[in-house]
């Protein structure tokens, strides 16, 4: 085998551990955006006014931080 093939096998082991990584963070981060939506409509008003905004931001703060792990496989795939 030649250097040149095995850096391009290990070139595409690297690709996809990077792809699965960023893919668990970003199921993880879903799922966490996901709990805090439900626990806000499945609580309602018994929460009070602060704890509703924390957990739109904390929602907010998981689906972005979803979104920047997709966009990472995304720019991955296209170099």
């Amino acid at each position: 085998m030649s250097k040149d093939t095995v850096d391009k096998a290990a070139d595409a082991v690297k690709h996809v551990v990077d792809d699965v990584r960023d893919a668990t963070h970003e199921a993880r981060h879903r799922s966490v955006a996901d709990v805090e939506k439900s626990k806000r409509e499945t609580l309602g008003n018994e929460m009070t006014p602060s704890e509703k905004a924390g957990s739109v931001l904390n929602e907010t703060k998981h689906r972005t931080q979803a979104e920047i792990d997709a966009a990472k496989r995304h720019v991955r795939d296209e170099t």
